[in-house]
């Protein structure tokens, strides 16, 4: 069994590629550090991979993006946290807004160029990392936070981990609002077959523009069919570690929260052939609302994990 790490391209840009066994990762440090393709046996667990172009000229999302400084909306284009007041010009080639004017999913990838600052192959497992500094004026006019961010990535034979570090650059506190946004398939099975386990957490309840209203209602334990059911759900987990699984005939998609995401958002709209399961550090518009929202201390350092493993059985 062998891994690799080197330089290659994916669709024109310059990438990172990622081998261990029988699995493959495309990585675009340039553009947002996305990753653009998990692959098992050549064949694509990643959806919506085919807006690729849309991901770069208009903002939207695709294959597995980082979302930064916030994930999911804002219920505006005003929020308040840690002290500052923030007023977000939707002229922003920084902002990618919904279809109510809300700003969503943070600053495009495609404006985030990161720097690799070290690959290698360990034993069995190939290895990136790349930081992001936040710290020119234009970023700083959507967050005004100076911080660096660190993303170290690891293939092995059985899946993709992913390990996120927020570090404040400066004598302030910064609020830590990321998430992902992995979408998964499973590939030449129809999604009504597709079976979806989720663990016992609590549903976020939401308004007409899917903005979190403070209430929660239980919800239990389940593995259902997906048939011609959709999701999109906030959710709270019970602690900042769970096990979410994508499964049909024979092929079985996890996606492990380690620690640092007490929150997941459920997304698999009618007709489509993916199931995104989003870790979270906050829930969606946290900066606007102040609800869990966590603050990183000057000096100190937030890590938060997750993994997708794709095996057979």
């Amino acid at each position: 069994m062998t891994a690799g790490c080197g330089r290659g391209s994916y669709r024109g840009h310059d990438a990172w590629v990622l081998t261990a066994g029988r699995l493959q990762a495309v990585y675009l440090d340039g553009l947002g550090m996305l990753c653009a393709s998990l692959t098992r046996d050549g064949v694509e667990i990643l959806g919506r991979t085919d807006e690729f172009e849309g991901y770069i000229k208009r903002g939207s999302t695709c294959a597995l993006p980082f979302l930064h400084p916030w994930a999911n909306r804002l219920a505006g284009l005003r929020y308040v946290a840690a002290g500052r007041v923030v007023g977000l010009d939707p002229r922003s080639p920084l902002l990618h807004l919904d279809g109510n004017a809300l700003p969503m999913h943070g600053v495009p990838g495609a404006n985030l160029a990161w720097r690799t600052v070290g690959h290698q192959v360990d034993g069995e497992t190939a290895r990136l990392s790349a930081v992001l500094d936040w710290s020119s004026p234009e970023r700083l006019a959507v967050f005004p936070y100076p911080h660096r961010v660190e993303m170290e990535v690891g293939l092995d034979a059985r899946g993709l981990q992913v390990v996120t570090t927020l570090r404040p650059a400066g004598e302030e506190s910064i609020p830590a609002g990321f998430g992902f946004h992995p979408y998964l398939r499973l590939a030449g099975v129809p999604r009504a077959e597709w079976n979806l386990e989720l663990p016992a957490m609590r549903r976020l309840a939401v308004d007409e523009r899917q903005i979190p209203n403070g209430v929660e209602e239980a919800f239990a334990a389940r593995s259902l069919v997906l048939g011609d059911g959709a999701f999109d759900d906030g959710f709270r987990l019970e602690g900042d570690q769970a096990r979410f699984t994508l499964s049909a005939k024979g092929c079985r998609i996890g996606v492990e929260f380690q620690g640092g995401y007490p929150f997941a958002q459920i997304y698999a709209p009618v007709g489509r052939d993916f199931v995104a399961v989003e870790p979270m550090t906050a829930p969606a518009n946290a900066l606007a609302s102040g609800r869990d929202l966590r603050l990183v201390e000057p000096g100190s350092e937030f890590r938060a994990g997750f993994r997708i493993d794709c095996t057979e059985g």
